[in-house]
């Protein structure tokens, strides 16, 4: 099984890789040119503010990062982590953050040092106990997680027209734009991802066995969820 789930892990790092070039373009495309705006305002729902030391995990191109650093400004700071080594290239020639490459169930970060951590529509791509403990362990008392995600809507028509969509009107639309044919892979495969993602109830669930408090879901037109929960607070002395 081990074997089995390295080829994937190294399977899935490789579209990744080979769409980091065309990543940006395409989900601007996908999000019908909202998405800037979305992302900044998921954050700062969530609890992000100036001065704040953020940890984006999966950072990809810089997408939620760019956003993060908008928002912390000079007093703050943003690192992203990324098991893509394409994907890092891309963010490293746009964002002045710091990067390092690792895994979200592994983070390559010392603990308690962030005051908020983000992770931008890749958590079905991870091991949620795993990485929510790792999320737990880095964040300082009191610091906040903030999860985006896609959820696929529980009605079988709405459920089929999004997968329609992300599975087959962008790769389409991405080729057309001039997109590889990797890129077009990729998105096909977010659906797969998504089509079977943990249901939202048991996201909360494993926040809470993990340790986090507060734990909650809101969801934007039906389909954007973001997650938030908090690491509780240091005991007073």
């Amino acid at each position: 099984m081990l074997d089995a789930d390295q080829a994937r892990a190294s399977a899935v790092r490789r579209l990744f890789d080979g769409a980091a070039s065309d990543y940006d373009r395409v989900a601007s495309l996908m999000a019908l040119g909202c998405g800037t705006g979305y992302r900044r305002a998921a954050l700062v729902r969530s609890g992000l503010a100036r001065g704040m030391r953020v940890l984006d995990i999966a950072i990809g191109t810089g997408l939620v990062a760019r956003e993060a650093l908008r928002i912390v400004g000079p007093g703050g700071g943003v690192t992203g982590v990324d098991a893509s080594a394409g994907m890092l290239a891309r963010a490293a020639a746009t964002l002045p953050v710091g990067l390092v490459q690792g895994l979200g169930e592994a983070l390559p970060v010392r603990a308690a040092r962030f005051d908020f951590v983000s992770l931008g529509y890749a958590l079905r791509h991870l091991d949620q106990p795993a990485a929510f403990a790792e999320m737990l362990r880095v964040l300082r008392p009191g610091g906040i997680v903030c999860i985006l995600e896609v959820s696929a809507p529980a009605a079988a028509i709405l459920r089929q027209a999004l997968g329609m969509y992300i599975g087959r009107v962008v790769p389409l639309v991405a080729g057309l734009v001039g997109a590889r044919p990797v890129t077009r892979e990729l998105w096909r495969y977010f659906w797969h991802t998504v089509d079977l993602a943990v249901p939202p109830a048991a996201v909360l669930q494993n926040l809470a066995a993990t340790g986090f408090g507060d734990a909650r879901r809101h969801l934007v037109h039906g389909i954007f969820a973001e997650y938030t929960a908090r690491k509780p607070a240091a005991p007073e002395a």
